[in-house]
């Protein structure tokens, strides 16, 4: 299975930050596919620096009255190879659904990307005992359709993200083993990924690499976190 250390800017970054891709660019180590998602306002300039980008959202729809939307196509034309859909942020923010996110998954491959497909759960459905249930749901719902070869599912823990905490080893190996039993793509694990305990969970059984928050913005830190799946 492919690794893939892809990192989400999220809402951050300009020109200034730049540099920061342009040094990951020069830095990407042999081994794994290096990946950054920046703003949209950035795209077609990291894409210059010969990284693989791609966007943090797509529209379902092709083209049409959608205000300060963009199409995978838009995506793709400005240089994007992926497309990030479902994260935990558009789900909550937004409210969108399972199938909302199939939708877009199914237009970034239209358009020629590979979607990455989130999934993950809450603190309260994990302290209720729901974890399998949920994610189980989600993944059902949200690759309905979609065509294996250009999609990639990252397992993130909502109650992990941007806290510093993360899920025991046992805890993603239960949930990346429960995934690959249902999907054969390639598995990132998302929430709080550092360069200090990166090594770890990409030696967890079924961790095909990490989609990476804040880390990713520095281009120390995420070279770190790219070697370590590269010698994984």
């Amino acid at each position: 299975m492919r690794k893939l250390a892809a990192g989400n800017w999220k809402m951050n970054g300009l020109a200034a930050d730049l540099a920061e891709i342009e040094a990951i660019a020069a830095g990407a180590p042999e081994g794994c596919e290096v990946l950054i998602c920046p703003p949209a306002t950035l795209l077609a300039r990291a894409a210059a620096f010969g990284l693989a980008v791609g966007g943090q959202d797509c529209h379902a729809k092709g083209a049409g009255a959608h205000t300060g939307d963009l199409s995978a196509a838009m995506l793709a034309d400005a240089g994007a190879e992926y497309v990030i859909v479902g994260h935990s942020e558009r789900r909550a923010d937004h409210g969108e659904t399972s199938e909302e996110v199939a939708a877009k998954a199914q237009a970034a491959q239209g358009a020629g990307l590979t979607a990455i497909v989130c999934v993950g759960e809450t603190e309260a459905e994990r302290d209720a005992g729901r974890t399998l249930d949920v994610v189980g749901a989600q993944i059902a719902a949200s690759v309905a359709g979609l065509d294996p070869a250009r999609l990639v599912v990252a397992y993130e823990p909502v109650w992990a993200i941007g806290t510093g905490r993360t899920p025991t080893l046992e805890e993603i190996a239960e949930v990346h083993g429960f995934l690959r039993a249902r999907v054969d793509v390639p598995l990132l694990y998302g929430g709080s990924v550092k360069p200090g305990n990166a090594a770890e969970i990409f030696a967890v059984p079924d961790v095909n690499g990490a989609l990476v928050g804040g880390a990713s913005l520095k281009s120390a830190d995420f070279l770190a976190i790219a070697k370590a799946l590269a010698a994984a």
